[in-house]
């Protein structure tokens, strides 16, 4: 197994958190696994992406170059990210932010996940990048959903953990929005 995988956005948005995240759930599962977070110096509202490869071999870098899938959660990381991701790759875009309309590219697996409207439905708008991982998972299955939500515990700082039922049920939420999804 081999996955790369580029999410971008900006700062705020819970990038590196997702980032940190999966690979976790991947760690947990097993795999080798590089996390390689890229940001602006802004604290909010500049540019933040980050790298995870996920193999069940070692990995020689991680600086990807043309990832297989791409989540995005911003208009800007779609101009810099949707044209490196590989043929046939998979997209998922915060459909809040960012339009399907604007992907320049029809050779590619497009999940639209409108994360700012899930998150306010569960009460905290700030949940939108739990809705998106879940989403991605669920669509990816690069690891499993019961990982992802066991690796919160292990990702959050013990002084937040008492966030950790609201950000599993938002995972699950992004997923059942995936599971429920028609092809873009």
């Amino acid at each position: 197994m081999y996955q790369e995988t580029i999410m971008g956005g900006v700062g705020g948005q819970g990038i590196m958190v997702i980032g940190n995240l999966l690979a976790q759930a991947a760690f947990m599962e097993g795999f080798n696994v590089t996390y390689l977070p890229i940001y602006g110096v802004e604290k909010r509202g500049g540019h933040a992406d980050c790298t995870v490869v996920i193999s069940s071999e070692e990995i020689g870098s991680p600086i990807v170059g043309s990832p297989q899938s791409c989540i995005i959660m911003s208009r800007p990381s779609l101009a810099k990210y949707a044209p490196r991701i590989k043929p046939q790759g998979f997209l998922l875009l915060n459909s809040s932010l960012v339009d399907t309309r604007e992907v320049r590219r029809n050779d590619l697996d497009i999940l639209a996940v409108p994360a700012v409207e899930i998150a306010q439905s569960l009460g905290n708008e700030r949940l939108g990048n739990m809705v998106v991982i879940g989403a991605f998972v669920e669509k990816t299955k690069v690891v499993s959903l019961d990982s992802l939500i066991g690796a919160l515990s292990k990702t959050f700082e013990e002084r937040y953990h008492r966030l950790l039922p609201a950000n599993a049920a938002a995972i699950r939420k992004g997923a059942d929005h995936a599971r429920n999804s028609v092809p873009q």
